[in-house]
């Protein structure tokens, strides 16, 4: 059995014109929640399994001055889950629901729906040209005019005038920077240590 409660503003403490759906559902032993919510051009969803046990009578959800609170009654006993600005916490001791306002709960057969979907991969960048500059991304390159520059290949980038420069740090190689220690097959970065081949 599940239930689902569309919360309308002023019931869940929302910055700007937000709204938020709050979906409960059994699931053996566990009662799962999920809230869906939209404010702001941003959509959240968040979701808490509680082991509560089977459910003895339908779900109560209670508006408080402090938010929302959701009664879930089984042969366990009573469970209490808050709802406070987005977030789902259960309680460890009941709260006082004497002046709350009991929020109607329409039942529903159908899973919750994520107000986001999952992010799609970023497609690779393609080459850029501007004029004379050309740049493209795997590995790194840039031309300009007559001069041009490679990084992220693991070799030192060289520029049309025979100037190198560390595929790391992007600093300019110098003829004989070698560190104690260093061989002429083998350099490093004066700028910031990077082997180079």
């Amino acid at each position: 059995m599940a239930y689902i409660c569309n919360l309308g503003s002023g019931q869940l403490p929302l910055e700007g014109n937000g709204f938020a759906s709050l979906y409960i559902d059994q699931q053996g032993t566990q009662t799962r929640l999920t809230l869906n919510s939209s404010r702001l051009g941003q959509q959240q969803s968040q979701s808490l399994s509680v082991a509560t046990g089977n459910w003895t009578v339908p779900p109560t959800l209670f508006q408080t001055s402090m938010g929302l609170i959701l009664r879930i009654e089984s042969g366990q006993g009573q469970t209490f889950i808050t709802i406070q600005a987005g977030q789902l916490q259960v309680l460890t001791t009941p709260p006082s629901l004497a002046n709350a306002k009991v929020l109607p709960l329409q039942q529903s057969e159908a899973t919750p729906i994520s107000s986001m979907s999952p992010m799609q991969p970023m497609q690779p960048m393609q080459p850029m040209r501007m004029g004379d500059m050309e740049m493209q991304m795997s590995p790194m390159q840039m031309r300009m005019g007559n001069m041009e520059l490679k990084m992220g290949d693991g070799k030192p980038a060289q520029s049309a005038t025979g100037n190198r420069f560390c595929p790391q740090c992007g600093g300019a190689i110098k003829e004989g920077d070698y560190p104690t220690g260093g061989t002429a097959s083998h350099r490093f970065c004066s700028n910031c240590g990077q082997a180079l081949t």
